[in-house]
């Protein structure tokens, strides 16, 4: 070796051990993005349609929060809009306390103001230059008044800090007549010389008892003929303006509580600080090696979105008011539904691995609420408990009434009434029926018949698998038997599932590149709901000729170009594949099962690199983020281990994009996931160094702790 090589050689090796010990120095938390995914689409090339209005974005919010709380203190840039705040926007209206990425909550937003306020005009302009977030925290400069904003938070309460140029006629604007819901009442109360108390009913009744570091001179109400606010007035006084407000969905005196318990007497960077350690804690539970730094960041600014939905909704003391309206304290802390139709096909996954006492309570809680109202709730569409609450207990999760569970399941699969309709017809048919409409455009609503006796064949499965843990032999062999009903809606002559008429004739007016929100198809065409059998691939395979025209069948939806009209929640293709949206977010795996796994390899790579950070400044997602689902499939995707049958204890194994990632399981140890070259095509699956057969790896074994090495060719 000459000397120039030597020298090239220990450059090299300096750079290279530079970059590791900077990477090994980095929290977790410094990787994540709160702001990724504020962002919407409109370049025609991102969305797959020229738009003619903005289309939705990741619709999520940049905020500060502790994993799964019941406060997220976020900017609003624009009410009744996604989360409340799209990144394109110039002007903030409030800081609200509520935000879950759905077109609710922003509940109680309050606004840092000087002078005069114009009750129907009092709106920010602000610079994304003079803005930041960071997990647990958000900071932004209004520049109408003059003020520097920070914002942190706790599990139920708020930390607001207000730096005024001027210091001097010091408001706070309290809109409470606004939200993203409907506001049916309100009020606002001043307690003492520093104190103001008050609350918002929505669909909830949201309280707060907030305590100021300046002392309060009064409290006014300000109209106009389209708006009605109260500003809170202060006194004028040397430093920052600082509020901690305590939040409770029971109580003003519970609110009190919340404060006492979590914040009060607490200064604002140790409340900054203590969420950033949460996070980071949370965060942590998953460590990778490798891959790039945009890939990195990435990866840990979704994992911090798949945890910030569902949201705590009961108290420090335990109490909460249940589904019939009664203030009850179970024990348990309460939470809000899941939204199941998006997140039951990996986010309560995640969350049952990362977090499994949280998702014990949000079990708990979806029980508490079927036994209020005979029928555990479900989420928008489908019958999703039945999987979640179904694969939470075959991976091991206890410290619920199981079979409570599974009576309110079974109920919801065969009573009218709850959250599975024209159950009577599925249940007797086999299949739901689809008027043939003449006309069905984009926005028709019908019945969704396809995507519901789908979706239903793959519940049955779900609850049939608690059945049987059950012993319940009769209703076991009755759901299983209706686990194949998916097959009625199959139209060979078009190899798509297809509406089919109350005399079973095929719907007539059928193009499968058209897609509906409730006509045949939930948000999706045909080619995006005619795949989705996850409980029985061989038997959804077997309705083809052969495995090879099934495999032809997949090359056609990825390479078919989308020629649709414009849909809100359809953007992100790949041929007619739509990873803006999810029902065909499972499809990319199922070339797994005709011998073509580094065709599935390919799809998920193109997919990670190209729908995660899109858009002119990088901030958009392909489509909706659908509290965290969206997140989720990346993260797992990037790890390697999908649960592509979510009711199922086990994960389909795919190409990580880091080299090697360690797992902590909650409580219950960890594994690492080694991967060996580089390549797309999965040589050799080892668990423990035994050879595994296929692509699948189960959740007992990954509980054991050892090493999954995923060999690449």
């Amino acid at each position: 070796m000459n000397m120039i090589t030597k020298t090239l050689t220990v450059s090299i090796g300096l750079v290279l051990l530079a970059a590791a010990a900077s990477q090994a120095r980095k929290q977790h938390t410094d990787y994540v993005n709160p702001l990724l995914g504020t962002a919407t689409l409109w370049d025609k090339e991102d969305i797959g349609y020229t738009p003619t209005h903005r289309t939705w974005g990741a619709e999520v919010f940049p905020g500060a929060s502790l994993p799964n709380a019941m406060v997220q203190l976020t900017p609003v840039t624009k009410f009744h809009s996604g989360s409340g705040y799209q990144y394109e926007d110039s002007v903030i209206q409030g800081f609200a306390h509520t935000s879950k990425g759905h077109w609710n909550l922003c509940n109680i937003p309050l606004l840092p103001a000087t002078g005069t306020i114009d009750p129907k005009d009092y709106s920010s302009g602000f610079s994304h230059k003079n803005e930041s977030a960071h997990p647990g925290y958000y900071q932004v400069y209004l520049d109408r008044y003059g003020v520097n904003a920070e914002l942190t938070s706790t599990l139920r309460c708020a930390f607001h800090k207000y730096t005024f140029q001027n210091p001097k006629d010091e408001k706070l604007i309290a809109d409470l007549a606004t939200s993203n819901e409907r506001v049916r009442n309100k009020g606002i109360h001043q307690e003492s010389e520093n104190v103001f108390s008050g609350f918002q009913q929505t669909g909830e009744t949201m309280y707060f008892y907030a305590v100021s570091n300046h002392k309060i001179k009064g409290i006014e109400t300000l109209t106009s003929p389209e708006k009605e606010v109260s500003v809170v007035n202060f006194a004028d006084a040397p430093g920052a303006l600082e509020l901690q407000i305590g939040f409770s969905f029971v109580s003003v005196d519970n609110a009190k509580e919340n404060l006492r318990k979590e914040m009060q007497g607490k200064r604002f960077s140790q409340v900054r600080n203590e969420a950033t350690k949460t996070w980071e804690a949370l965060l942590s539970k998953i460590s990778v090696s490798g891959g790039t730094e945009r890939q990195r960041g990435i990866f840990y600014s979704c994992l911090y979105r798949s945890f910030l939905w569902p949201a705590l909704r009961s108290d420090a003391n335990g109490d909460f008011v249940d589904r019939s309206g009664k203030v009850v304290n179970k024990g348990f802390r309460y939470y809000t539904d899941p939204s199941l139709w998006d997140d039951y096909r990996n986010k309560l996954v995640l969350l049952g691995m990362l977090s499994p006492t949280v998702s014990v309570d949000v079990i708990k809680s979806l029980i508490d609420k079927g036994e209020n109202t005979g029928f555990i709730p479900t989420f928008f569409h489908g019958d999703h408990a039945a999987p979640y609450i179904a694969g939470t207990y075959l991976r091991g999760i206890r410290g619920y009434d199981v079979q409570a569970a599974y009576r309110l399941l079974l109920r919801n699969a065969t009573v009218e009434g709850g959250p599975r309709p024209y159950i009577t017809e599925y249940a007797s048919k086999g299949w739901i029926s689809e008027p043939d409409l003449e006309h069905p455009v984009v926005a028709t609503k019908a019945k969704a018949a396809v995507t519901k006796t789908l979706e239903y064949a793959y519940d049955d499965y779900a609850v049939a698998l608690l059945a049987k843990e059950q012993n319940d032999t009769d209703n076991y062999a009755m759901l299983m038997k209706r686990t194949s009903n998916y097959k009625n809606m199959f139209d060979p002559s078009t190899g798509f599932m297809r509406g089919r008429l109350e005399n079973g004739d095929w719907v007539k007016n059928f193009d499968p590149e058209y897609p509906y929100y409730e006509y045949m198809y939930r948000e999706a065409n045909a080619w995006q709901g005619s795949f989705f059998a996850p409980h029985d691939v061989n038997g959804l395979v077997g309705l083809f000729p052969s495995k090879e025209d099934f495999g032809k069948k997949l090359d056609q939806l990825f390479t078919t170009p989308y020629t649709g009209p414009e849909a809100d929640n359809l953007s992100g293709f790949i041929g007619q594949y739509c990873h803006g949206n999810q029902p065909d977010h499972s499809v990319p795996f199922l070339y797994c099962f005709v011998g073509e796994q580094s065709k599935s390899q390919d799809i998920l790579n193109r997919i990670m690199d190209r729908f995660y950070d899109m858009g002119k400044d990088k901030l958009a997602y392909a489509g909706m983020d659908d509290a965290g689902e969206m997140s989720s499939w990346y993260v797992f995707n990037a790890i390697g281990i999908y649960p592509f049958s979510p009711a199922d204890p086990n994960y389909i194994v795919s190409v990580p994009l880091f080299d090697k990632i360690d797992v902590k399981m909650g409580d219950k140890g960890g594994f690492t996931i080694v991967k060996k070259n580089s390549g797309s095509e999965i040589s050799e699956i080892r668990y423990d160094n035994r050879k595994i057969d296929g692509y699948f790896v189960s959740h007992q074994e990954l509980v054991r702790g050892k090493k999954l090495v995923i060999a690449t060719q």
